[in-house]
């Protein structure tokens, strides 16, 4: 039986660092025979022989990179892949039924909103065509924590190196940076492709995915009818109900113009404040075990690398938190009020709204990946907010508020709606001379009482 090159007790040396430079240097010779089953549980995959051999290629041509970007079309490419791998095309009946069922919530939103209709039609997604169709905002989401991991990385690892490690990468920096964003994308990958078996529609973490211009609407009929499965409820109902919902997050997002962006914004600039805890990467760089590659990959999905929030993020996150809730809020009642015909509606309105509130293990890995929830922890109480001023004001002067970011509602009316209902029905009450005197003490910035003459 031949040595194995790398057996640790080699020459007697069973040295980490010394397996590891081995296996590096034979994997940038070319020779690619490490072990499928580890290479795959590093990478997040599943052992399967056609991925292993995808996620090899993979790392080889990022190590052949002159470039310095991450790939984001291994991510893409992950998804997919995973996505298609438990895909069953839908019957034609379950598609007709879909397609009804979109046609009726359209009708019935319009009695529930004066918001227009989408200027596209909704589109039947695939798990595959849901995973490709929302990469996009995925990457937009977590490049920049990716970069700071590569980055973090490519630092740790040439601080770490030994010389004679260095010798053999070369260009390390941009070596290491290439493939730590390598594993990146293929971890957003796998999440996304995870995600893709779980949403049932293209509004359904939440945030605006499609890009709202050629594809403003979709449904996934294969989870559509596994949510269904769940509830002892007839299916013609939870396939109605979602698809009233899933059009009136869609026509939100296309009236108030501003709110996509805005969103966006807020979760990348959050993302963009993350910084890596370099502590357990130089952990990772000393102690590293051949046998163990799990341990790269528990450090980039743990969140081990996010350290805590500061108080500026928590402040971000917290506005973002009030956004998701306002919006979710929003479609939550306007579809109560859409779907009054349906006798089981409210059964399948909570059903849904645990299943926010819990969100899946996709959507839980996201989080660790990135740093960050994508759960409205207020949804209820905006909710409730949002019932409050409709019963009050009307749903025209309802929508209304979504039309300037400077006019919606704030935190501090979904813990209190009165005053901006006050406010919405003109019945603010009247200033008195003592509410006067206190808001002129306030704004004094000096503290002195003006001088009389």
């Amino acid at each position: 039986m031949a040595d194995d090159p790398r057996d640790p007790m080699r020459d007697g040396d069973g040295d980490p660092g010394e397996e590891f430079r081995d296996m590096l240097r034979d994997f940038l010779s070319g020779n690619s025979d490490l072990d499928p089953a580890q290479l795959a549980s590093a990478a997040g995959l599943p052992a399967d022989p056609e991925l292993v051999q995808r996620l090899i290629g993979q790392l080889q041509q990022a190590l052949q990179n002159s470039g310095d970007g991450i790939n984001w079309g291994l991510a893409r490419e992950q998804a997919t892949a995973l996505a298609a791998r438990s895909a069953v095309a839908a019957t034609p009946a379950e598609v007709s039924a879909l397609e009804q069922a979109l046609h009726v919530a359209a009708l019935w939103l319009d009695e529930a909103t004066d918001i227009a209709a989408l200027t596209t039609e909704p589109t039947l997604l695939t798990r595959a065509g849901w995973a490709e169709a929302t990469m996009p905002v995925w990457t937009q989401l977590a490049e920049p924590v990716a970069t700071s991991i590569a980055t973090a990385l490519t630092e740790v690892l040439e601080e770490q190196a030994p010389e004679e490690l260095q010798s053999v990468l070369g260009d390390a920096g941009r070596l290491m940076r290439n493939v730590g964003g390598t594993l990146f994308a293929m971890q957003l990958g796998q999440v996304v492709g995870q995600l893709a078996q779980e949403v049932v529609s293209g509004g359904d973490v939440g945030i605006p995915l499609l890009d709202g211009e050629t594809r403003q609407a979709a449904l996934v009929p294969q989870n559509v009818d596994g949510f269904a499965k769940g509830l002892e409820i007839p299916i013609d109902e939870v396939r109605l109900y979602l698809a009233v919902r899933e059009l009136a997050h869609a026509r939100l997002f296309r009236h108030a113009k501003w709110l996509r962006l805005h969103l966006l914004t807020q979760v990348t600039d959050y993302a963009r404040g993350v910084r890596i805890d370099t502590g357990p990467l130089e952990e990772l760089a000393a102690d590293f075990d051949p046998q163990n590659p799990e341990a790269l990959r528990e450090a980039m999905t743990s969140g081990k690398l996010i350290p805590p929030k500061t108080e500026e993020q928590l402040a971000a996150l917290s506005r973002l938190e009030t956004m998701l809730a306002l919006v979710e809020g929003w479609v939550d009642v306007v579809t109560a009020q859409a779907t009054t015909r349906l006798p089981k509606s409210a059964a399948i309105a909570e059903s849904v709204r645990r299943r926010r509130a819990a969100g899946g293990p996709a959507e839980s890995a996201f989080a660790s990946l990135v740093g960050l929830e994508l759960r409205p922890r207020r949804l209820r109480e905006a909710a409730a907010m949002w019932q409050a001023v409709t019963d009050a004001v009307g749903a025209e002067a309802r929508d209304a508020l979504w039309a300037h970011p400077d006019i919606v509602p704030t935190d501090r009316d979904i813990d209190d709606p009165t005053l901006l209902i006050a406010r919405l029905t003109g019945d603010e009450p009247a200033e008195d001379d003592v509410d006067r005197a206190l808001q002129e003490l306030l704004d004094d910035t000096t503290g002195e009482r003006p001088h009389e003459d």
